[in-house]
Parts: structure tokens; sequence; C-alpha cells
């Protein structure tokens, strides 16, 4: 699954928004129309089903995409908070598996300026 920035995240749920809106108001002006008298009501909840429908397969098509590139995201995003509870459970762990590298390290360069290596 592609990975988005938060940019454009932002502009895909902003766009559902409105186009949420949209529908909202459709709704709203087929039912005025029909306060109006110009349509019956049961020419109205047709077209209020039909656009109803169409909004909730948009919905359901985006979200099911959206909900993939969002458990990405948390699994990405969730290695951070899990390294920093790992260095929380045992800060001794970390400070030592450094000390240790930092060691091995040395050991190696000393080595292979003595031509062990």
């Amino acid at each position: 699954m592609a990975v988005l920035d938060v940019t454009k995240k932002l502009h895909i749920y902003h766009t559902l928004y409105r186009l949420n809106l949209s529908f909202a108001s459709i709704v709203a002006r087929c039912r005025a129309l029909e306060e109006s008298g110009i349509f019956p009501a049961k020419t109205v909840r047709r077209y209020q089903g039909f656009t109803q429908e169409l909004q909730s397969e948009i919905n359901e098509e985006l979200l099911e995409t959206m909900q993939e590139i969002e458990s990405d995201d948390w699994n990405r995003h969730g290695k951070v908070r899990q390294a920093w509870e790992k260095e929380l459970r045992d800060p001794d762990d970390v400070l030592a598996s450094k000390e240790r590298g930092g060691e091995r390290a040395k050991r190696g360069k000393k080595a292979r300026s003595q031509g062990i290596f």
C-alpha cells in the first residue's frame, strides 16, 4: 500500500468531509422541494435514497482504502513507541548494548591495526 504523507491524508479526509457535506445538502434540498409542493414525498424519498446510497458507496470504498493505509502507518509509526517502551523497561540493557557495541568496535579496530584481521 502506498505511503501518504500527513498533508495528503489531511486533504483526503477534508475532501471526504466536503463530499459528505454536499450529500447532506442534496438530501436537505430535496426535502425543501417536497415542502414547496413541487415534488411528492414518494419522489423525494426515492431521490434521497439514491443520494444516500451513492454517498455510502463512495464512503465505503474510500474508507476501505484509508483503513489499509492507516493500519500500515500505525504499524510503521508504532515501532517508535515500541523502541521507547523497551528503553523504559530496562534502560540499562540499552546502555549496556551501546557500550558493548563500542567496546567491540574498539577491539576490532585494535585487532585490524595489529594485523590480526
